[in-house]
């Protein structure tokens, strides 16, 4: 598998949101953390043992276990961070009618999105599931656990409190609803035309 790389970030600051300093500590050292270990890991798995393989310890148990953690670490934060922007806005075009569809309400999907976001230890997914064709916020305590298989993340929030706690403190309250300000929809949109979620 080809190695991996950071992704840049599309800013600096999300100004009255996210700092410079709080972006800079998740994006620059944590997420970035999670790309080397997936490339360590897959280097690993090259010259892993395999004989030995064994479901209550062996090498290619852990490597593979902590692979998907740390892959999946990469994945959410990619998806996080691309799915913000410093406008924000009201949802339009498919993400708009879907969230009507689904929730009742543009209204009533965020009231249940920050409800999810207080009660996740670690990620909340607007997921669409590709059997139901339907929209559901997933809670995730962590990265490998509590993902939903035949689904697509369409917006990802990180609720770890390393995603805030530089510019909020404790405040994940107020972090939820700085969150709802700047999502970025047209990225939201361009992951349905992405998957051909829209034909």
């Amino acid at each position: 598998m080809p190695e991996l790389t950071v992704k840049p970030l599309k800013y600096k600051v999300l100004p009255g949101f996210l700092s410079e300093k709080q972006l800079s500590e998740h994006h620059d050292v944590l997420y970035a953390g999670y790309v080397k270990k997936v490339n360590e890991i897959r280097q690993k798995l090259q010259s892993v043992d395999k004989s030995t393989a064994n479901a209550s310890y062996s090498d290619l148990r852990e490597l593979k276990v902590e692979e998907t953690f740390a892959l999946n670490g990469v994945k959410l934060h990619e998806a996080y961070f691309d799915n913000m922007n410093d406008k924000g806005g009201a949802p339009s075009g498919l993400i708009a009618d879907w969230l009507k569809r689904d929730f009742g309400s543009v209204e009533a999907w965020e009231a249940d999105v920050k409800a999810c976001g207080i009660s996740a230890r670690g990620w909340v997914v607007l997921a669409f599931d590709l059997e139901s064709g339907t929209l559901h916020n997933i809670v995730c305590d962590v990265h490998n656990q509590g993902g939903v298989w035949n689904s697509v993340a369409l917006l990802v929030l990180d609720v770890y409190e390393h995603a805030y706690f530089v510019d909020y403190a404790t405040g994940r309250k107020n972090y939820l609803e700085g969150f709802a300000k700047h999502i970025d929809w047209v990225e939201v949109n361009s992951r349905i035309k992405k998957f051909g979620l829209d034909k």
